[in-house]
């Protein structure tokens, strides 16, 4: 991880990313498939203000920690179709944009990602 960043910080950028998937929510009935569409970004923004809430109680390092046990108990869903698992994919996505707001090292990730359930597993 980049330099630590402080609590504010942490809040202020996922407000930035809850507005982004607000957006996506108005703008779901445009897309080819707009309830997965919709789902996704409703995914997204539910992980925005879990981790928002978490912080506002802990530490920042531990809202790191937290969003990485959380990215660990997703299941794999990369291969599927793009509109399958829309609420897996959103926080999927959610999580890994959480990431390179605090600069997570990549190794890190990895090492999170390899420790994720398989589908259906």
């Amino acid at each position: 991880m980049k330099e630590p960043m402080t609590t504010e910080q942490l809040l202020q950028g996922l407000k930035h990313y809850r507005r982004i998937a607000r957006q996506d929510m108005l703008r779901s009935g445009e897309t080819p498939h707009p309830d997965a569409f919709l789902k996704h970004a409703e995914s997204r923004r539910e992980i925005y203000a879990d981790l928002a809430n978490y912080a506002e109680q802990h530490a920042p390092d531990e809202v790191v920690t937290h969003a990485l046990s959380l990215y660990e108990k997703l299941p794999f869903v990369t291969g599927t179709a793009e509109h399958e698992h829309p609420d897996t994919k959103g926080q999927e996505n959610a999580l890994e944009n959480f990431f390179l707001l605090i600069g997570l090292d990549p190794k890190t990730r990895r090492e999170s990602r390899s420790k994720r359930p398989k589908l259906g597993g």
